[in-house]
């Protein structure tokens, strides 16, 4: 990435960084959103049986609520980081936790499950855009060579919402209704747009930012293979992650709050490395994604055997994918390296990829255990994801090399 190109990173901030007690403020503020967007995705599929019965569609039927979300993250962060190219980063994450905050509202007051899926859209259009504005701001008020684990502390509030944030919503909702879970995702979200408008840089708008240069990015190859990179590789995560409580429950015969401990294992592995991908991307980013994915390989190849074992084998193996979820760090500060001017709408795609990792997972892993070889076998499915992300990503390399990028 270039010297001016870095600049613009800063969206017109003087080359002084902010102190790091100021920087720290700023990262935190931004985590608290990543904990808000977190907090919906993933309560939504726990609070899924519970809406499902209120508004009087069988679970099958209610998880088209999930996907609508799913569907609004990729659909919004190319749409919204386009036609806001010329806004102020500060401000236009202000207005996308306002609206996150509008549309989680709706969701817990929608009367009908038509209602309700529709909101579940709306909520969804923001996320996106939120994360790769966010990664900007991060990258912009740390030096150069600590930007990955910048953006490891933003992710940091989705994984900490997947550990302690969805149980203690489904425990709230157990006892007030599955609407309150809505509820505190929209004061969060408020919250958060708040402490981005005390703490986030009062940075100007980059001058030369206009929609078309965003949409650059379309027709930068090293940017798509980033993308694909990160939708097929991490797709090995979600394949097993979906499955987890299933697996639990049907081959180990785990009750409901084995199934609990087993997915807050998984949030504690998706944190601590997230933090350690991070780290170790600022020290050397391809070598990084390489152990994600090769390791992240390894794991989930062992995990059937795992599954098969026991509930304390089993544990092992799932903190242990938290390895192949650090990647997703490492794709979106790469990202920002190669996208040229298109920084916005780039690193807004990363989580359009991410949704969809989190729909070709689950889709092929069904598919194994439909023809009936069992919940453990996702491992395998999940092993050749990320076996497919290390050859893309090795491709990606190649083809930078190749043309003297890298």
């Amino acid at each position: 990435m270039s010297d001016q190109t870095a600049g613009r990173l800063q969206d017109g901030a003087p080359s002084a960084l902010p102190a790091r007690s100021r920087a720290s403020a700023v990262l935190l503020a931004l985590a608290l959103g990543g904990f808000a967007i977190g907090l919906s995705e993933f309560a939504s599929m726990a609070l899924l049986p519970d809406f499902a019965a209120d508004l009087g569609v069988n679970e099958a039927r209610a998880a088209d609520a999930i996907s609508a979300y799913a569907l609004g993250v990729v659909v919004g962060a190319p749409v919204l980081a386009v036609a806001a190219a010329r806004m102020r980063k500060r401000m236009l994450l202000v207005w996308l936790m306002l609206a996150f905050a509008v549309f989680n509202t709706l969701s817990a007051f929608a009367p009908t499950f038509g209602m309700f899926t529709a909101a579940r859209f709306l909520s969804g259009l923001p996320h996106g855009a939120y994360f790769g504005v966010a990664a900007l701001v991060a990258a912009s008020v740390v030096p150069r060579n600590k930007r990955a684990s910048a953006i490891a502390r933003i992710f940091l509030g989705l994984t900490i919402a997947t550990t302690i944030g969805v149980p203690a919503a489904s425990v709230l909702s157990d006892g007030l209704g599955w609407r309150t879970g809505f509820y505190m995702v929209a004061a969060i979200a408020l919250a958060t747009a708040l402490a981005v408008l005390m703490k986030a840089p009062r940075t100007p708008a980059d001058p030369g930012a206009n929609p078309l240069k965003e949409l650059g990015a379309l027709g930068n190859r090293q940017v798509w293979l980033t993308v694909g990179t990160g939708a097929i590789g991490f797709g090995g995560f979600f394949a097993v992650y979906t499955y987890i409580a299933s697996t639990v429950q049907t081959t180990l015969g785990g009750d409901e709050t084995a199934v609990a401990l087993m997915l807050m294992v998984a949030g504690i592995g998706m944190t601590v490395f997230n933090l350690v991908m991070g780290a170790l991307a600022d020290r050397n980013m391809n070598a990084t994604a390489y152990l994600a994915f090769g390791g992240g390989a390894l794991i989930l190849g062992l995990y059937p055997l795992a599954a098969s074992s026991g509930l304390w084998p089993m544990a092992s193996i799932v903190v242990m994918m938290g390895v192949l979820g650090g990647v997703s760090t490492v794709m979106q500060t790469r990202l920002m390296n190669v996208a040229g001017e298109a920084q916005q709408l780039a690193a807004s795609l990363h989580h359009a990829a991410f949704n969809t990792a989190n729909a070709l997972g689950p889709f092929l892993a069904a598919r194994v255990v439909a023809g009936g070889y069992g919940f453990p076998a996702t491992g395998y499915v999940g092993s050749a994801l990320a076996l497919a992300g290390l050859l893309l990503f090795s491709l990606t390399i190649w083809d930078a090399r190749r043309r003297g990028i890298e």
